[in-house]
């Protein structure tokens, strides 16, 4: 592939066939898009609404469902059929909706192509569409413009290019149209280079078209995008694996009671029926509706904290997020360049603080000259500064961003650009070039019919200027030194001498390693010939001091980065930045304790995935990236066991946001490709309100493991009643409807109530949940414990009262006995450490009224006339019911006493 940044500007036109002048032919033209197709994205692999509907039935989940479904349609019960193919559909609906969302990333791509762009053909300059530009083509760019191809730029006139929606760089990069003879430059470093996508900011140029549609870098990472694989969140793979477990279990079971039965002479198709209502009780169906449930409700929560969750299977990854991989502009930073410290050999004026303007903010002994330095930053600049409408609002800065930073640190201390223009215009100006890396404009002090200056000029100015005209200069403060001979301090002039050379250079550096960019101002009087003759030279300047700018921290972002360590999370910042620029932020934000350990994106392209592994187990900041590095990152930190969380708000963070376990957007920053590919997008750009984001994922996790506790512990009661009760003699325990009521009543109602259980206490003081072990880890054995303990009081009771009377209740106490025991232990499972008595009610309502009406709904099976015919119970004595209810809260004490003796050891 041709390196067109190391080229000179002949040897790429020849290459490509054109001409700087005459540009490309019609014909040509006409043969390069048959050649190199239209200038726009394609789209590879894109699945149909088809497939995207038919990959939501191949769960083992929801497999097992549609078989049950036609089991029970077989067999007449039309009922269960309906709820089992609605639980059924409800899912699919809701991952049709999620997965064909997420399909339009490649359509949003398509919204950063330009509609109409200037290009030279035949000698004229015409617009056309910008999918017809080619390669060879010749583009006019202009301020405003965003570049809509890749090019080799020809002319450079003050262009400056933001390209952070590509390379995370926050600075708008000043261009050139000299080659670079750097062998492998970053994005950000090829400075002879326009890329698709991005925005010019200042000046204009005209560049010659290398790449056009899927070859451009835009389109190289749309093409990442497209071949990143879709990857199963750890719950998906969880509940898949139960799901399977579960139907081996189920199956076993019901072949086992199935032929028991009929060994014992049972009707055929009673044993049918019962085997039939035994797997659907078995499985627990309502596993994927109270998932979901408890998703959509925990998303809800987490849109009132400002996170749109896109994909609800995601939201419970957030839960086990062990790193948060983070650009900086943007997403850490406000993405918007600030003054932070004004200084003069060791005088500070610090900036960092407020926001809003404050004239008092000048300090009195070096008042004169921090004024002229601020006047300066507003003349010798050519941003604008919109003041704000109200006053809660903040003023908005147009033009360059670094310029913005200087105007608006002068109109925080109440310098106002425009009334200082009207007081002294710009009548000549020496605009800004790479080589001597300033800009000089001159100035008029306009005076009153009076004869008098107004006072916006500084006092200074208006008692030393020469025949009321002055320069003022900005730039690179070593360029500033070579043509300055003197040095203003307060109100004194001294010579430029070397110890103040020395001083000016050391607090210059001071200031770039801590990763500031960095600019020294200049002024000095100039007499009316040099005016008249238009020969104003950049010499003899008086120096007066620098400014230290940066893209600053968002507020908030430090403490949630100290809450999200607490939390077991390690923060890592991935950025196209300056290497000193990251790590000042990074250290200053506790990111990383020392900010020289930072690693380039050059430094881990060519290592191999065991050396990369050991870098990112070890490196927390980089800087310089490029697309495909933030992917073997992500990939890296996912192959050591990570869950990773990937922030971002440009096109270039896209392909890192879907490989991530989690890829989390900006919702006011974010480009609409971010958005779409994104789980999850932060409509505040807030990093605070990940970590909201994340306690309310660990909560849904706690939750939805909460009802997994409590409905296989239920469904084991049930299983153990019907494995063991043959063996005491009783061939059928539970009749077929009383197993699908005990489905509905306990699986039902209570089991959705435990997903709406607020945060304990301690939850952002764990460990993050970890992924590797199964859903059932540490409490597969307490699940089949308390199964038992469940079946052991219902069938215990229900011998006793058989051996009583074989006509008896003995059925209908089994049968209630169950169900009490399910309900208290439905309020006991709230927590694994937290005593009930400590729980109040009032925390989670919704719980409370399940079990009471689950309770009535019970009442009625054993004393409603038809329902007792329909479920064959029969009415209960008062001592009947009241020791029916004692028993069953047993499971309730049983569970309390292990809680007591768990918080004990902790």
């Amino acid at each position: 592939m041709a390196k067109h940044h190391q080229e000179t500007i002949e040897e790429v036109i020849k290459e490509l066939g054109s001409s700087s002048n005459e540009g490309l032919s019609g014909a040509k033209a006409k043969e390069r898009i048959e050649q190199y197709g239209l200038n726009e994205l394609t789209e590879k692999n894109r699945r149909s609404a088809w497939k995207i509907l038919l990959s939501q039935l191949k769960s083992v989940m929801v497999i097992i469902l549609i078989v049950a479904s036609v089991i029970t349609a077989f067999v007449g019960e039309l009922r269960d059929t309906i709820v089992i193919l609605a639980i059924v559909a409800l899912n699919t609906i809701l991952g049709f909706t999620q997965e064909y969302r997420a399909e339009k990333a490649m359509a949003a791509l398509k919204k950063m192509s330009v509609p109409r762009v200037k290009v030279r053909r035949d000698g004229k300059i015409v617009e056309i569409n910008s999918t017809e530009i080619v390669p060879g083509d010749i583009v006019i760019l202009e301020a405003g413009n965003i570049v809509p191809a890749d090019m080799r730029l020809i002319e450079a006139t003050n262009l400056k290019i933001q390209e952070s929606a590509l390379t995370g760089e926050s600075e708008a990069v000043e261009k050139t149209t000299k080659p670079i003879e750097e062998e492998n430059p970053s994005l950000g470093d090829r400075k002879n280079m326009a890329y698709s996508g991005t925005v010019v900011t200042y000046g204009r140029g005209v560049g010659i078209v290398t790449a056009t549609g899927m070859e451009t870098e835009l389109g190289k990472i749309a093409a990442m995008l497209q071949d990143t694989a879709e990857t199963q969140t750890p719950l998906q793979k969880n509940i898949d694996q139960l799901g399977k477990i579960l139907a081996l279990i189920a199956l076993g079971i019901v072949g086992v009671i199935f032929v028991m039965g009929l060994l014992r002479g049972e009707d055929l198709e009673l044993m049918f029926m019962t085997a039939v209502s035994f797997a659907v009780a078995a499985v627990p169906e309502g596993l994927p509706t109270v998932v979901t449930i408890a998703l959509a409700l925990g998303a809800q929560r987490m849109l009132k904290k400002n996170a749109l969750v896109r994909k609800l299977m995601a939201v419970e990854t957030l839960g086990s997020v062990t790193v948060i991989c983070s650009d900086k502009t943007g997403t850490i930073t406000e993405n918007r360049m600030k003054v932070t410290v004004v200084e003069m050999a060791g005088r500070t004026l610090d900036f960092g603080k407020e926001n809003e303007p404050d004239p008092e903010a000048l300090p009195e002994d070096d008042n004169k000259s921090f004024e002229i330095m601020l006047t300066a930053a507003a003349l010798c600049n050519d941003a604008e500064i919109k003041p704000p409408v109200h006053k809660k609002q903040q003023a908005d800065v147009i033009g360059d961003p670094t310029e913005g930073a200087l105007v608006y640190a002068a109109y925080r201390v109440g310098i106002e650009k425009s009334d200082l223009e009207q007081a002294m215009p710009r009548i000549l100006e020496i605009p800004f070039d790479s080589e001597r890396k300033r800009m000089t404009t001159i100035h008029e002090i306009k005076s009153n019919p009076k004869g008098k200056i107004p006072a916006d000029v500084p006092e200074h100015l208006r008692e030393n200027a020469v025949d009321q005209y002055v320069a003022f200069t900005k730039g690179a403060v070593d360029s500033l030194v070579e043509v300055c001979d003197r040095v203003l301090e307060g109100d004194e002039i001294h010579e430029l001498d070397d110890d103040w050379k020395r001083r000016i250079i050391e607090t210059n550096n001071n200031l770039a390693a801590n990763g500031m960019r960095v600019l020294g101002v200049a002024f000095r009087p100039v007499n009316s010939a040099e005016v008249e003759d238009k020969k104003v030279e950049e010499k003899n300047l008086i120096f007066t001091g620098i400014f230290g700018m940066m893209d600053p921290a968002r507020e908030g972002v430090k403490e949630s980065i100290m809450t999200a360590r607490e939390a077991g999370i390690r923060p890592i910042m991935i950025t196209g930045d300056h290497p000193l620029t990251a790590g000042y932020i990074a250290e200053s934000l506790t990111i990383v304790d020392d900010k020289s350990n930072v690693k380039m994106g050059r430094e881990i392209e060519n290592l191999t995935e065991e050396e990369l592994d050991r870098v990112t187990a070890e490196t927390s900041v980089y800087a310089r990236v490029a697309p495909e590095h933030k992917l073997k990152i992500v990939d890296s930190l996912q192959r050591q066991g990570n869950v990773v969380a990937m922030t971002g708000d440009g096109v270039n963070d896209a392909p890192a946001l879907k490989q991530a376990d989690i890829g989390i957007a900006m919702g006011i920053t974010g480009t609409d490709v971010t958005k779409e590919v994104a789980d999850m997008v932060l409509i505040d750009d807030n990093f605070t309100t990940i970590v909201s984001a994340i306690r309310e994922g660990r909560t849904i996790f706690d939750n939805i493991h909460k009802f997994i506790r409590y409905i296989l512990a239920s469904n084991f009661g049930e299983i153990w009643i019907m494995l063991l009760g043959p063996f005491f003699g009783i061939s059928l325990p539970l009749a077929p409807l009383q197993i699908l009521w005990l489905n509905l009543v306990t699986d039902g109602v209570p089991a959705l109530a435990l997903a709406v259980e607020p945060p304990e206490k301690d939850i952002m003081k764990r460990p993050p949940n970890p992924t590797k072990e199964h859903v059932l880890a540490n409490g597969r054995w307490n699940v089949i414990l308390i199964g038992l303990l469940l079946s052991a009081f219902s069938l215990g009771v229900g011998l006793v009262y058989w051996m009583n009377d074989i006509n008896g209740p003995w059925r209908t106490m089994l049968f209630s006995t169950l169900v009490f025991s399910q309900l208290f232990f439905a309020l006991s499972v709230r927590s694994r450490t937290k005593s009930i008595f400590n729980a109040p009610f009032k925390e989670n309502p919704y719980l409370m009224y399940a079990v009471l009406a689950s309770f009535g709904l019970q009442l009625a099976v054993i004393y409603v006339p038809f329902m007792q015919g329909l479920f064959t119970t029969q009415a209960l004595g008062v001592w009947d019911l009241l020791l029916s209810l004692a028993l069953g809260s047993a499971i309730l004490w049983i569970y309390e006493i292990k809680k007591l003796v768990t918080r004990k050891r902790q």
